[in-house]
């Protein structure tokens, strides 16, 4: 199994959520950058044609940017939550990603999801067939991932693909291949493929009231969740901070927020629990101020928990 995207760091791992969503690319590197400096350990693309809450808006493709994002930093990992499985033939799939990680000196994370949402493939005439269909090519395209990342001429014979004499060509710097994230929580679709072939579990912030239910459904893959954070800079702006951060992040579920001591306190508990990563969305978008507070005032608790 892939080492934690942590490193041999004891203690939980930390990602900055930055969907690519109303910001400059300065805007983004800056953001990553100060992410880097201040300590997290990696940072977190979205995979979508448009936004589905702001389809109007610019909206950077998810992997070419990582590719930007990849030869301007130096010790933070990128990756998606997550790359959409039917946006692209894994073959496909397979050389960026090992491009990216390559070009990176093997700081990829691999974020991977069968596409739930329907209407955004509906819109860009993408036919991944139905919710069940879409699962089972997602488990073709991890096994057709695999025989790329191995870098041997391969054929393979699946109900949703076929390759004749294909081969992968650069191998990833990460072997046998960068980590695998799996996001979601269905217990039928999505947590299989969780069980049979995923190092992470990815628990979005919706379905945080159903870890402990839902983790048993995650085999031997390790934990990591996802949380909109509201982190005051001091006592006396919590409850704005907190306000603002309802009305932005309120019916998303998981919104954990306060002081440094409180949201430390949140996320110790589920440390204490055995989840392994966290990957926060910072509710001022990770204005560098706030992410530097974070991995000075609020890590350091939750590693020791």
């Amino acid at each position: 199994m892939s080492a934690p995207p942590g490193g041999d760091r004891t203690g939980p791992w930390f990602g900055l959520f930055l969907p690519q969503l109303r910001m400059s690319f300065d805007t983004i590197l800056e953001r990553t950058l100060a992410a880097e400096a201040a300590g997290f350990d990696s940072v977190w693309l979205m995979d979508h044609l448009a936004a589905p809450a702001a389809p109007d808006q610019d909206t950077f493709e998810g992997w070419t940017l990582a590719a930007a994002l990849a030869v301007r930093t130096t010790t933070i990992r990128i990756g998606h939550l997550v790359t959409a499985d039917p946006f692209r033939h894994p073959a496909v799939l397979a050389k960026m990603a090992a491009t990216v990680d390559v070009c990176s000196g093997g700081r990829l994370e691999l974020g991977l999801g069968w596409g739930s949402v329907d209407a955004e493939l509906a819109a860009f005439g993408i036919d991944g067939g139905n919710r069940r269909e879409r699962a089972a090519r997602m488990r073709e395209s991890i096994e057709v991932l695999n025989l790329m990342f191995a870098g041997e001429p391969f054929d393979y014979e699946g109900a949703h693909l076929t390759l004749h004499g294909a081969i992968g060509r650069p191998m990833p710097v990460q072997c046998p291949r960068p980590p695998l994230h799996v996001g979601g929580a269905g217990p039928v679709l999505t947590m299989p493929i969780v069980a049979d072939h995923a190092d992470w579990w990815n628990c979005p912030s919706y379905a945080i009231d159903r870890l402990e239910e839902l983790r048993p459904l995650a085999g031997d893959a390790r934990v990591s969740v996802q949380h909109p954070v509201a982190l005051a800079p001091d006592a006396a702006a919590r409850d704005d901070v907190l306000a603002a951060a309802q009305r932005r992040f309120g019916a998303w579920g998981g919104l954990v927020g306060g002081t440094a001591t409180e949201v430390a306190d949140a996320l110790g508990a589920e440390a204490a629990s055995g989840v392994e990563g966290f990957v926060v969305q910072c509710s001022d978008f990770g204005r560098p101020e706030t992410v530097a507070q974070f991995m000075a005032e609020v890590a350091p608790t939750v590693r020791t928990a």
